[in-house]
């Protein structure tokens, strides 16, 4: 073989050489800079998945807070109901004997001494049943 064949040989095996390490290079170059974009939207993903952990926090902490207000609103709306229950037995109570007060003057007025004495012994013991 000439030497010059030979020489040609490996001055083409040294170009491909060269352009395969280029290749290489470039190859390895992108995926770095694919690897370093990755990286960075993995941080901000977690900057993002802490941002909404915050959030969820808050939002369970308003949800406790309402529910705890709204608890409350509960329990003075049925103290309400049963004061309200009370008040309305009291005056029914108060009429009532209002009611047998003015029956009591009326016979004591018509000279009905029996009927009034009748009427102020139901009246001493409803208020008596009342204590």
């Amino acid at each position: 073989m000439p030497v010059t064949t030979l020489s040609w040989r490996s001055s083409k095996f040294a170009a491909a050489k060269k352009m395969r390490s280029r290749e290489s290079k470039r190859d390895h170059q992108q995926k770095k800079r694919r690897l370093t974009n990755l990286n960075l939207r993995m941080k901000m993903l977690r900057v993002e998945m802490e941002e909404i952990s915050e959030d969820q926090k808050k939002i369970k902490e308003g949800q406790r807070l309402v529910r705890e207000k709204f608890e409350a609103i509960e329990l003075e709306c049925e103290q309400l109901r049963k004061e309200t229950v009370l008040i309305t037995q009291q005056s029914v109570s108060t009429q009532i004997r209002l009611t047998l007060m003015f029956q009591i003057l009326k016979a004591r007025e018509n000279h009905d001494f029996s009927k009034a004495s009748q009427l102020t012994c139901v009246l001493r013991e409803l208020i008596a049943r009342e204590k």
